[in-house]
C-alpha cells in the first residue's frame, strides 16, 4: 500500500470517528426523549445509574430498591409498580 492510499485510509477512519462521535449524543438524547427513570424496580445489579449509597450503575444490592432506578418507555413506569420520583428521606 503506498503513503497516499494509507493516508486516506487514515483520512477516512478519522472522519468517521468524528461522525460517530457528534451523532453518539444525539441519540442519548433520543432515548432520553422515550424514557423515564423509573424507581423501585430494578433487580439487583440491574440498576442504571448511582444513588446516595454507591455511584454506579449495576450496583443495586437488592431488588426493587425504591432509591434504585431503570430506564423504562415513557408512561409504564407505574404500570410496572414503579414511581417517577425517588423516596423522600423525611429529613
Amino acid at each position: 500500500m503506498d503513503a497516499n492510499t494509507r493516508r486516506k485510509l487514515l483520512q477516512s477512519a478519522l472522519a468517521g470517528l468524528v461522525a460517530l462521535a457528534a451523532a453518539a449524543p444525539a441519540a442519548a438524547d433520543d432515548k432520553n426523549k422515550e424514557q423515564e427513570k423509573c424507581f423501585g424496580i430494578a433487580k439487583a445489579g440491574q440498576n442504571d445509574c448511582g444513588t446516595a449509597k454507591h455511584t454506579c450503575a449495576g450496583l443495586a444490592k437488592k431488588d426493587n430498591a425504591p432509591d434504585e432506578w431503570k430506564y423504562v418507555a415513557k408512561g409504564t413506569c407505574e404500570k410496572l409498580g414503579g414511581k417517577k420520583q425517588p423516596p423522600t428521606t423525611g429529613k
